[in-house]
């Protein structure tokens, strides 16, 4: 079933950002030798709301790690009434890229579905399950004006998948992002800064109760997280996600540690974490003149017999 900005539409200098597949498995497995991985996630970039002036600013975050991981929601690539701005943010991020750095590669988030074909990565032999965090939630995005579009759109999608399909974590991945790519953008490409001002907190704020909806899946994340991962990755011990821009970790029920990176819009701070061969570190992000830098330490984990 085809939708106009449906995943897989993307430019070709695009293509060689994502990892390629692992044999008979559609979530690739990175290996972490002595290096390191970083993973980051809510740049939102070229959204008026985010701390990122540029991506220059992240900068002094690309020196040191073998690879990067940018977690969903780096730009928003949905439909919106002002299409140049996105093709602009798709040519910032690719001419960037080319300055030097890394390897990266980019994971789907709901903002920007169509970034490139991976929706999840996993580390340290199975470990450690990375992805956006937005196909825990049945609506996508419980707390916007559009969650009851997205539960819609997502019920939609998932009963176009073949029943095999649909019980799979793949599957899931899949109907999730054909969804988001139907959800417009509301404020978020407006080039006028009142018009954007005033549709970003009709879109974010109002009514005032929406608050009790961003708690509420606060709350609930680790719970859905692991049982995603009960039912598809029973290995997994973390879980690392972004989407509900609260930076920080969480103990599900049954042991699964839940580390969001939070993003670089608000109401929490940035963050970014790194997995070696040995350990999982999640640190703060902080801005120093004009510049993201490194922040301490917020949680340390070993990986030792992972």
């Amino acid at each position: 079933m085809a939708h106009a900005g449906a995943p897989g539409r993307r430019g070709s200098s695009f293509a060689s950002l994502k990892f390629a597949p692992a044999p008979r498995r559609d979530l690739p497995r990175l290996p972490v030798p002595s290096a390191f991985v970083r993973i980051f996630s809510d740049l939102h970039h070229g959204d008026r709301a985010s701390r990122l002036p540029s991506l220059a600013a992240i900068a002094p975050l690309l020196d040191g790690p073998e690879r990067i991981l940018f977690n969903g929601d780096t730009i928003d690539t949905r439909p919106s009434r002002h299409p140049s701005h996105g093709a602009a943010l798709r040519a910032d991020v690719d001419a960037f890229l080319r300055r030097g750095s890394p390897p990266v590669a980019f994971l789907t988030g709901n903002h920007d579905p169509d970034i490139s074909l991976t929706h999840a990565v996993e580390l340290a032999g199975g470990a450690v399950f990375v992805t956006h965090g937005d196909a825990i939630f049945d609506d996508i995005v419980p707390w916007s004006q559009d969650a009851p579009l997205g539960r819609r759109l997502l019920a939609e999608e998932l009963a176009h998948e073949p029943p095999a399909a649909r019980a799979t974590l793949e599957g899931r991945f899949a109907a999730v992002r054909r969804a988001a790519a139907r959800i417009p953008q509301r404020h978020q490409s407006e080039p006028h800064g009142l018009k954007y001002t005033l549709g970003f907190l009709a879109d974010t704020v109002w009514p005032p109760l929406r608050v009790l909806s961003v708690l509420r899946a606060w709350r609930e994340a680790p719970g859905r997280a692991e049982a995603l991962m009960r039912l598809h990755r029973p290995r997994a011990r973390f879980f690392v996600m972004g989407h509900t821009h609260r930076r920080g970790v969480a103990r599900a029920p049954g042991g699964l540690i839940v580390v969001n990176t939070g993003a670089f819009c608000p109401p929490t701070g940035p963050g970014v974490v790194d997995v070696s061969a040995d350990r999982l570190v999640l640190r703060a992000v902080e801005r120093r003149g004009g510049e993201f830098r490194l922040g301490g330490v917020l949680a340390d984990f070993a990986l030792a017999g992972a």
